[in-house]
C-alpha cells in the first residue's frame, strides 16, 4: 500500500524553526515528485515548495523563498521541509503529495498529486 505520512509539525513562536517530514512506504520516492502543500482555515490549499526527488530540481513560492528548504534522503525514502522565520501567517495543516508525472517547474502546484499525506499541523503563535 503506497502510504505519505508527515510529522514535524507544533506549536511555535513568530521567528522560529520547524523541519517537517514526508516519509514514503509502499513505494520508492525515486522517480516522483514531492511537493509540499498548505490549507489554512477558510483558505485554499496552496503550494509551498516541490523537488524532483530523482533529479534534485527545487522550487519555492514567493511566500517561502529565503526561509524554507525543501530536501530529500533517498535512502529514508523521506522528504524534508525546513521552515525557518516562522511568521502567524504560516500557520495551517501541511501536506505532502507526490505524483510521478509532475514536474517540479512552474506551476508545479497546479498538478493534481497522485498520493497525499494526512497532514500536519503547524501553529505559529506567541
Amino acid at each position: 500500500q503506497l502510504q505519505l505520512v508527515e510529522s514535524g509539525g507544533g506549536l511555535v513562536q513568530p521567528g522560529g524553526s520547524l523541519r517537517l517530514s514526508c516519509g514514503a512506504s509502499g513505494f520508492s520516492l525515486d522517480y516522483y515528485v514531492i511537493g509540499w502543500f498548505r490549507q489554512a482555515p477558510g483558505k485554499e490549499r496552496e503550494g509551498v515548495s516541490c523537488i524532483s526527488v530523482r533529479s534534485g530540481t527545487t522550487s519555492t513560492t514567493e511566500s517561502a523563498k529565503g526561509r524554507f528548504t525543501i530536501s530529500r534522503d533517498t535512502a529514508k525514502k523521506t522528504v524534508y521541509l525546513q521552515m525557518n522565520s516562522l511568521k502567524p501567517e504560516d500557520t495551517a495543516v501541511y501536506y505532502c503529495a507526490a505524483d510521478p508525472l509532475a514536474l517540479c517547474l512552474g506551476g508545479w502546484h497546479k498538478v493534481e498529486y497522485t498520493y497525499w499525506g494526512q497532514g500536519t499541523q503547524v501553529t505559529v503563535s506567541s
